[in-house]
């Protein structure tokens, strides 16, 4: 399998995925705005949200796919189908548990997690409300992922990665179309919320039955690999827990500040998520089955060398990414969002927090590369620690950053935390011999860093004024970011061209 391919097929569904995205994004922000209504959805969505990342893409997946992998790889079909089934069934009775609780417990859920919206009971109502409708997201999402699971580990990655476009259109199209119907018209988004989840797991349903591995229903708690998940998984919930903590710690914070600041930090984390889904997620998702069979074949230095490849693929693509989402903030929110109801002001709101968020988009990146390189080898506890090291420093920043920065502080501590989530990975990968730098990092950096210079002369004089941008025409604005879009990425890859950088240089297999 060439690495290089599926990363590009993968990142090429999550492409049309978070385009889709914007699109969902600029339906509702020129419908809701950013105030009340759409502070109270972003709380109710990030619940199950949460969760999500928490048990389908966090726990769940760090602790399945090395397991399956192993399966696959040493043991018989009927085997690895038997684990499929035993753990499916077991995900399905646990999630449905929690969903009926979610929905029941929805007020104290808002009381904990919003705080702030207790002194506004309209408010609050409507959260509750919302929350209620979209919390069975959490059970379709997570069979989502199982279903993604098993087939990456077949090393079919196009469909996973495809089926986040569902969701995104199933937004749009209830936005468009059914919020007339819904009184208030915010609840159209709750009921995407859960539409959504339910198309995402019908769609992957017959590329299971495909290559037979479609889960029937087979409760044994006596299963050997079964009991090897769950151990792995109780301290990657852990480890999971504390960073989806630090984000409602930040939620927390934010509910207590002007409204509209739920709502700034949701927009820019949408347009840090770009990037960070497109190589971050993407990366993650090839090599975490790649490092585990890797493992499993016990080839040291394949391993090694694919640490490596991701590494630098990461550096070569992210951070650009980081640089224009600096200083493009501006034109980025105002070609994107600034229509109807939100106006200049959430425009120059969001952008303090995008540039925050920015600083820490590398780390964001380099922690999904980096900590498959513990559960491929199915090391929990290491990425645990580190992650309530994180944690606690998050907390830290926060205490100092949100006076003076206000939502801006919440999204520079979050950033920070990354970046240090991201050195002390790579620091405990590299004192345990698990991953050795191939040679040539040192001349890769410097061309990297002579072609981010040119980058950022070409993004800075070209932008020109802020004010320019908001509330400009649309097509204006839209040719005119494509025009310096363009011609940032000439100037990035034309330059690592000159400097002897050739595509087929970060070409890289793995055996399946």
């Amino acid at each position: 399998m060439n690495l290089l391919r599926a990363l590009a097929t993968v990142s090429s569904m999550t492409l049309l995925s978070r385009i889709l995205g914007f699109a969902r994004d600029f339906v509702i922000a020129r419908a809701f705005g950013a105030g009340a209504a759409t502070d109270a959805f972003f709380v109710a969505f990030r619940l199950p949200n949460l969760l999500r990342r928490l048990f389908a893409e966090g726990a769940f997946s760090q602790a399945f796919v090395p397991i399956l992998a192993e399966y696959r790889n040493r043991r018989d079909p009927q085997e690895t189908r038997r684990l499929a089934d035993h753990v499916a069934t077991l995900l399905f009775l646990a999630l449905l548990a929690v969903t009926l609780l979610g929905i029941a417990a929805a007020p104290a859920l808002i009381y904990v997690s919003a705080p702030g919206f207790a002194s506004d009971a309209a408010k609050f109502d409507l959260t509750v409300t919302l929350t209620r409708i979209a919390f069975p997201y959490i059970l379709f999402i997570s069979l989502v992922s199982l279903a993604g699971g098993i087939l990456n580990t077949w090393s079919r990655f196009a469909v996973p990665a495809f089926t986040p476009v569902l969701l995104n259109l199933s937004f749009i199209g209830m936005a468009l179309f059914a919020a007339p119907y819904f009184e208030p018209p915010v609840l159209v988004l709750a009921w995407a919320v859960f539409l959504g989840g339910a198309l995402q797991l019908a769609l992957q349903l017959p590329f299971l039955a495909r290559i037979g591995m479609l889960p029937r229903f087979a409760l044994s708690l006596r299963d050997e690999g079964v009991r090897r998940i769950l151990r792995l998984m109780l301290p990657a919930v852990l480890g999971v827990s504390v960073a989806q903590v630090s984000l409602l710690i930040n939620t927390i914070f934010a509910s207590f500040l002007p409204s509209g600041s739920v709502s700034w930090l949701y927009y820019a984390d949408r347009l840090m998520e770009f990037p960070a889904g497109l190589l971050g997620a993407a990366l993650g998702t090839i090599l975490r089955p790649s490092l585990a069979k890797s493992h499993a074949d016990n080839n040291p230095r394949e391993f090694s060398a694919l640490l490596d490849w991701g590494l630098r693929l990461t550096f070569l693509l992210t951070l650009p990414a980081a640089l224009a989402l600096a200083i493009l903030a501006v034109p980025l929110l105002a070609t994107l969002f600034n229509y109807g109801a939100f106006q200049a002001e959430d425009v120059l709101k969001t952008r303090e927090a995008l540039v925050a968020y920015s600083i820490g988009l590398t780390g964001l990146i380099l922690v999904k590369v980096l900590a498959p390189g513990f559960y491929a080898r199915q090391n929990i506890r290491t990425p645990v620690k580190i992650a309530l090291v994180t944690l606690a420093a998050t907390q830290a920043m926060n205490a100092v950053f949100i006076v003076p920065l206000a939502h801006a502080g919440l999204a520079l501590s979050i950033g920070l935390a990354s970046c240090l989530n991201a050195a002390l990975l790579w620091r405990g990968l590299r004192r345990r011999g698990d991953y050795l730098p191939l040679p040539g990092w040192r001349p890769f950096g410097l061309k990297l860093a002579a072609a981010l210079t040119a980058l950022g002369l070409v993004l800075w004089f070209g932008m020109g004024e802020a004010s320019g941008w908001i509330g400009a025409a649309p097509l204006v604005r839209v040719l005119r970011l494509a025009a310096l879009v363009a011609s940032g990425a000439v100037a990035y890859f034309g330059t690592l061209w000159l400097l002897g950088f050739r595509l087929g240089d970060f070409s890289k297999k793995a055996r399946t």
